[in-house]
């Protein structure tokens, strides 16, 4: 048990423009060495790409894509007698949002493109459509959790 009391949450301001706590959380995520003005700019450009090309409200298309992204089960190991099992367990109502921010992130960051607002573009029209990386590592997560039922009676 940890001596001090734990951790407060941290509430999240939603951003200025569209009102609202994911893309706040969106930007937050891009930030690098607390450049939040920089980060801001990409998320937007992002956002405008994204309206541009689809025509649609790029609000909804952003959460349609962290919707896609969201993982329902994980695994974590648990160690049981000398021998450790991948035990698969529900993502806790916070974690799953932020899990599929940071895959959305990370498959932007891994494509080729001119900027990192096209590639986040790019990603996130991929990922409202169930398509791309970061729906990719979801449905991997969840073969995981699948392939590991057995011991899911090891859950705590």
């Amino acid at each position: 048990m940890p001596r001090r009391a734990p951790a407060k949450k941290r509430i999240i301001l939603p951003d200025a423009i569209y009102d609202s706590e994911t893309v706040a959380r969106i930007i937050n995520k891009v930030m690098l060495n607390g450049k939040k003005t920089t980060a801001e700019r990409i998320v937007y450009q992002a956002l405008e790409i994204m309206e541009q090309r689809e025509k649609k409200e790029p609000l909804s298309v952003l959460k349609q894509a962290v919707r896609n992204a969201t993982p329902l089960l994980e695994v974590k190991p648990r160690r049981v007698g000398g021998a450790t099992y991948q035990v698969p367990v529900e993502v806790r109502a916070g974690r799953d949002t932020a899990l599929a921010i940071r895959w959305l992130l990370k498959a932007a960051r891994a494509r080729t493109g001119k900027s990192m607002a096209e590639k986040l573009a790019t990603e996130l029209f991929d990922a409202s459509k169930g398509q791309g990386a970061a729906v990719k590592k979801r449905e991997d997560t969840h073969k995981m959790a699948e392939a590991n039922r057995a011991f899911a009676h090891y859950r705590w």
